[in-house]
């Protein structure tokens, strides 16, 4: 027999399936827990009820057909795909969320969500390792421990928090396709270049998929910190993990460019401060400020001693910048690069844009696969 028996689900149906029937589905087919409650007196029967999630993008339906003899059904699925997606409505939903004037920041004035929402997304695409080929933009991982308590992403779930409701309104966006996109609209709106966004991102399902790391920094897991104690060590650790994503030093810069965006927070990362006076627009002060301004170790805050990790400071208190930071021109492979965008903001935009593309795109190929019935 052939049944559709949920027409509104995304990539999701409900089907009687064998026990032993996971060897007969198409390799992009997968099992999970079934979570459905009494359709009919056989699908109730735990030992037969099954969810098949169906995961291909192919235009076409996905046919899954039992062979004679097996306990089941045959089903026909057409899943929605990426493409059928309004995606219009979804920077819709993104924009209201950047232009609510009820969103505050501790840190600084005129704040809006847009530099948060792109930190969601470098901080999950940022955790690829381009040789074990995992972590990355795909799986949306930190919504689960570990990942979502990593130091690095303290504040993170407040990001999350923010999108939940354009997550309810378009439930086949997957959360990682929809933190990359935030991503993407908010530099857009923030004045930066159009970021490539190419949609197909999965969901992961649990914790035990977030990406691990036995590397030198592996209690921080897989994303950068901001001092390693010495010049020579932050830099070597900058390079250490953006080489394991596949950056390059000039990369390394141009994504460091971020920093002009938003504020540190003392209650997440510990530190305090915007880098620039212009943290909600995409621009090169970043560089300017570093090159031109003059940074000393911070050594009070609002009048009392400064009990923060260490952290340099412009002489009006008012700017910060992290040793991560300060290393970029002492660093004199790093600096050449920080000259270069310092002097030329259309450089920077055009290599800023293109290297958010890069990084928002690791772990994901975006590419659409069409197999037959059974692969």
């Amino acid at each position: 027999m052939f049944s559709r028996l949920d027409e509104h689900a995304a990539v999701s149906v409900a089907v009687l399936l064998p026990d032993n029937a996971a060897g007969l589905l198409p390799s992009d087919c997968f099992f999970a827990d079934s979570q459905a409650g009494d359709e009919g007196s056989l699908l109730a029967r735990p030992a037969l009820r099954r969810f098949v999630q169906v995961q291909a993008k192919a235009p076409t339906s996905v046919a899954l057909a039992l062979g004679a003899g097996a306990v089941g059904s045959a089903f026909w699925v057409t899943p929605s795909r990426c493409e059928d997606v309004n995606w219009d409505a979804v920077r819709k939903e993104i924009v209201n969320i950047l232009d609510d004037d009820k969103y505050k920041d501790s840190s600084y004035d005129g704040a809006t969500p847009g530099p948060l929402l792109i930190r969601l997304a470098w901080h999950s695409a940022g955790t690829f390792c381009k040789s074990t080929k995992t972590g990355g933009s795909a799986g949306a991982t930190m919504r689960f421990e570990p990942e979502v308590s990593w130091g690095a992403n303290a504040g993170l779930t407040v990001a999350q928090q923010l999108l939940e409701p354009v997550k309810k309104k378009f439930p086949s966006v997957s959360y990682a396709d929809l933190w990359i996109y935030a991503a993407c609209v908010a530099i857009e709106e923030m004045g930066g270049n159009k970021v490539p966004f190419t949609p197909g991102r999965k969901d992961k399902s649990s914790g035990k998929e977030c990406p691990a790391w036995d590397g030198p920094t592996c209690k921080d897991g897989r994303l950068p910190s901001a001092d390693m104690g010495a010049p020579d060590k932050t830099a070597a650790h900058l390079r250490l993990i953006f080489n394991r994503m596949g950056f390059n030093d000039q990369e390394i810069v141009a994504l460091s460019g971020a920093h002009g965006l938003g504020a540190c927070h003392t209650d997440r990362s510990g530190y305090w401060g915007p880098w620039t006076r212009a943290p909600t627009t995409v621009s090169n002060e970043y560089f300017r400020e570093l090159l031109e301004n003059t940074w000393t170790i911070k050594t009070t805050h609002k009048g009392q001693p400064w009990k923060g990790p260490l952290q340099f400071e412009d002489p009006t208190g008012d700017l910060m910048m992290l040793p991560s930071d300060i290393v970029l021109v002492q660093d004199k492979e790093f600096r050449k690069y920080v000259e270069a965008y310092a002097k030329d903001d259309a450089k920077f935009q055009k290599d800023f844009a293109e290297v958010c593309g890069k990084l928002f795109g690791l772990g994901h190929s975006g590419e659409t696969k069409k197999r037959g019935f059974f692969g």
